[in-house]
């Protein structure tokens, strides 16, 4: 390649991409070496190639760049970050370099950052659950290993405290010896954040089984459409090479995608729906499909991307895409959040498209699948219960009504609701939605066969 030719001098700068002429033999998203006339040295990536013109963009920003006497090297390979198991418990920025003083990864591989893709046919079918010791998710919105559920959240909602109590408490179901390690990419995160993420996984001892990315929102925005892919490449090299169960957690997908959106504008692309860039879609499916259970390999990657919807809008872009390509969704409510219960997830917004297949026996417990109808059914109908309330009073509710508003407000604050430090098992779980579930009268359990009722019910 053309490892040796150096160019001198740019043809055009703007914003955080520079151009070039008279250049041959180049491919798209290879990586340059730019050196500046003080010696230093910054790097680029190429996004656009047309005929002999190339467009850079340069991930620690253009400023100080002089279009005459700055020197230009390909690279000849794609960008590529330094992979090995020493990178549990080590903290890096969004482009993969260490940020924790514990000096460089001694590299067993370098990993392409855009990962390879993999191939459907391989693909086996996800399975086995993940426990986060969560009722709410563990019981009514299961994760599965190799699924991608993304959690919709607000501005101000407490995701961030969820997203750690999640990294605390994961761990594998059935199998404890195998072994389960956490990504977590942080993207675009004021500093306090960024600090309350280190202090709790330190805190918790969690940190020595996370590989940590952190991009700040003062971070150049290069560096943020870099992160998610950093982390991915990670988490599949540790569970497709070291046999490892990976789960990726990624806040805020929101960032990364006004990132894009702002890098795109600067290339000058026609913008599609809200001034988001007409790939978005396709871009956003590049990093969720990275998930999965692969044959020949024992390790899985499951993601679970945060994204906090513009104006609490599931039909914004973002929200709208992912929901598309990700295998069901967990939702914040917002009233919920602010009565006080933690954490506030709507039930009844909420899924997850692979739950029915890793849950039961021999998975988690036999009634699992059915508790959870009933109590879906059950929420269902609390909500009429108290939009008729709200019409008539509740004073003038059947009996049976009563029962339903009163179940509502004993699901709400006692199962959907948890402490910070409350780790339950799924047979906690189920037994506290059996004890919620005894409080309506029996004919109303129409989701629940009377093998079941006589066996947990009458406990």
């Amino acid at each position: 390649m053309n490892n040796n030719i150096q160019y001198v001098g740019l043809n055009d700068i703007n914003g955080p991409l520079v151009a070039l002429e008279g250049i041959k033999g180049i491919s798209y998203d290879e990586i340059a070496e730019i050196s500046l006339p003080d010696g230093s040295t910054r790097t680029g990536r190429v996004v656009e190639l047309e005929g002999d013109k190339v467009i850079l963009q340069v991930f620690e920003g253009t400023s100080g760049l002089s279009l005459t006497n700055t020197k230009t090297t390909f690279k000849g390979k794609p960008l590529e970050i330094p992979l090995s198991t020493e990178m549990l418990g080590r903290i890096f920025n969004g482009a993969g370099k260490p940020i924790d003083g514990l000096g460089a990864v001694f590299p067993e591989k370098m990993g392409d950052i855009n990962g390879k893709p993999l191939n459907p046919v391989s693909r086996k079918y996800p399975r086995n659950y993940i426990h986060t010791g969560i009722s709410s998710i563990d019981a009514l919105m299961t994760l599965i290993r190799g699924q991608k559920l993304p959690i919709f959240s607000g501005s101000g909602l407490s995701h961030n405290k969820l997203a750690v109590q999640i990294v605390r408490q994961a761990k594998l179901s059935d199998d404890d010896n195998a072994q389960f390690g956490i990504v977590f990419a942080a993207m675009g995160v004021q500093h306090d954040v960024a600090d309350y993420f280190k202090k709790s996984f330190e805190e918790s001892g969690a940190l020595e089984r996370v590989v940590m990315f952190l991009n700040l929102s003062n971070d150049p925005i290069i560096e943020r459409i870099l992160t998610p892919k950093c982390a991915l490449t990670v988490a599949e090299y540790l569970a497709y090479e070291k046999n490892m169960h990976m789960l990726v957690i990624m806040t805020d997908m929101t960032s990364y995608a006004e990132a894009l959106r702002e890098f795109s504008s600067s290339k000058g692309e026609i913008p599609g729906r809200k001034g988001y860039p007409g790939y978005l879609y396709s871009d956003l499916a590049a990093i969720y499909e990275r998930a999965g259970v692969v044959e020949g390999s024992e390790g899985s990657v499951t993601q679970i991307p945060i994204l906090t919807m513009p104006n609490d809008d599931i039909t914004h872009p973002i929200p709208d895409l992912t929901a598309y390509i990700t295998e069901g969704q967990i939702v914040f409510d917002r009233e919920l959040d602010q009565t006080g219960v933690y954490p506030g997830l709507s039930v009844l917004l909420s899924l997850s498209r692979l739950m029915k297949d890793g849950i039961g026996k021999g998975y988690t417990r036999e009634d699992h699948a059915p508790v959870a109808n009933q109590l879906f059914a059950a929420y269902a109908r609390v909500q009429d219960a108290r939009a008729l309330a709200g019409v008539i009073g509740e004073e003038e509710l059947s009996e049976i009504d009563k029962a339903f508003i009163e179940f509502g407000r004993e699901f709400e604050q006692k199962f959907l609701k948890q402490g910070f430090e409350e780790n339950r098992s799924i047979e906690e779980t189920l037994d506290l939605a059996w004890s919620l579930l005894a409080k309506l009268p029996e004919s109303q359990l129409d989701r629940l066969d009377e093998k079941l009722i006589e066996q947990y019910l009458h406990k």
